[in-house]
């Protein structure tokens, strides 16, 4: 199935019913009054989020969602029926915005989470509404209200603990397969990763995390270039960033430290906070350093990438190095779910 995480789409909540002008109607009773019944709501549109889906595919060709309308009221005082509601099932992560002003109007970040995006009018009233004593016989009533029409703007934000960033060929898929279950393709030509790919690294029977591979960012990727700019929205929900250098590229011209630099630029400009997020440094491709230069090798590139809470030395493609960064990983993980619980726990200030 292709990965789609961006879909425009538009949705029409279901007119109310109008009310209706009739009265009653009856054997020895001429002057029966108002029995109008009012018009039946229209349908609103709902969206949930569903853990069973992962892309956006289903919004990609059916753009127009629109839900049905109340019946009008009769008489008898019978009520018209309202209209169904109409419920859109999209994946976990994905944000609804306002086309036009850009507005937020719903963030579906966990499983059966639901939020209204369209409601449905109101139902018109029926003339029994407008009996008084100085109007026996009213022949009024109201129609019913519009529905909301909206043009909306789907993003699917994938929900990792961990993300992954790097360059295209730094290894960031040789080593989700290392690490996790997930298969993504790997070859050496840039750019095989045109998607996100996610993990599940399960470092005990109870313990695990959700990591993220999306596709590599060049130099720049904020201004369009490449794959990579279109995807870093996929991050924006991680707790940890890892930031994989290949030490030992193919092009001998190749200086892993500029490369370094450059991709950090890229995520600066695209967004401060992913910016700010916790970064570790993770060093791959050891193995093909020749032993007696690993140390120095692996120093230098540390000292040239600049301050960094941590720094991992790995191979992906033998595994070297992989299981003390994912123990890591976790025990970060959990001080900051933690951390997190106390604070929201924590009493407010009056």
């Amino acid at each position: 199935m292709k990965f789609f995480d961006e879909a425009k789409i538009e949705v029409i909540a279901g007119n109310g019913g109008d009310g209706s002008a009739s009265f009653r109607r009856e054997k020895y009773i001429p002057r029966g009054g108002p029995d109008g019944g009012d018009g039946g709501r229209g349908g609103s549109i709902w969206a949930v989020a569903d853990g069973n889906l992962n892309t956006l595919i289903d919004f990609r060709y059916t753009r127009m969602f629109r839900a049905q309308s109340g019946e009008n009221g009769r008489g008898a005082d019978c009520y018209g029926k309202g209209g169904e509601d109409l419920l859109l099932r999209v994946p976990v992560g994905t944000v609804f915005a306002d086309l036009a002003s850009g507005e937020v109007i719903a963030d579906l970040d966990s499983d059966g989470k639901k939020a209204l995006l369209a409601k449905g009018g109101d139902g018109g009233l029926g003339n029994l509404h407008f009996k008084s004593s100085t109007n026996r016989a009213p022949r009024q009533t109201t129609q019913g209200g519009e529905g909301e029409r909206r043009e909306l703007r789907l993003e699917l934000k994938v929900l990792a603990d961990v993300g992954l960033l790097g360059l295209p060929n730094a290894g960031k898929s040789t080593f989700i397969r290392s690490v996790s279950a997930a298969k993504p393709k790997v070859a050496d030509y840039p750019f095989t990763t045109l998607h996100p790919n996610l993990g599940v690294v399960r470092v005990d029977h109870n313990r695990s995390f959700v990591i993220a591979d999306i596709p590599g960012l060049i130099e720049g990727a904020a201004e369009g270039a490449g794959l990579g700019h279109r995807f870093l929205r996929h991050l924006q929900r991680t707790r940890l960033l890892l930031h994989l250098i290949d030490i030992s590229p193919f092009d001998p011209e190749a200086d892993p430290v500029h490369d370094a630099h450059a991709i950090l630029e890229e995520l600066r400009k695209y967004d401060p906070e992913l910016y700010a997020k916790p970064r570790w440094l993770v060093i791959n491709k050891i193995d093909l350093l020749p032993v007696e230069e690993r140390a120095e090798r692996i120093a230098a590139l540390v000292q040239g990438y600049g301050p960094v809470e941590r720094h991992f030395a790995i191979s992906a493609i033998n595994g070297k190095g992989c299981p003390e960064l994912t123990y890591a990983i976790m025990d970060h993980i959990d001080r900051h779910k933690v951390s997190q619980d106390k604070t929201e726990d924590a009493p407010a200030l009056s």
